[in-house]
């Protein structure tokens, strides 16, 4: 899935259909990912209001990933990973 600016309803969608799928409730997601129930409602309603940290906490709590593409074509990025 590719995340654009209009592309939040989908991860959205995607967010409440893992989680169900998993048969867990908001709450039970919420303690797995170290999140609030009420973030859990957030993000699968509204994602891009949402923080990064906090949804990628969400991701990998269900066993999903979040991928950033493109990071190698910007100019510092090797500067960066030389100093790492």
């Amino acid at each position: 899935m590719i995340i654009t600016s209009d592309g939040f309803p989908e991860l959205a969608q995607a967010l409440t259909t893992e989680r169900k799928r998993q048969g867990l409730t908001r709450s039970q997601t919420a303690a797995v990912c170290n999140v609030s129930p009420s973030f859990i409602r957030d993000a699968e309603s509204h994602p891009e209001r949402c923080s990064l940290e906090k949804l990628v906490l969400l991701v990998n709590g269900l066993g999903l990933r979040l991928e950033i593409s493109g990071l190698s074509e910007l100019p510092n990025n090797k500067a960066q990973r030389g100093s790492a």
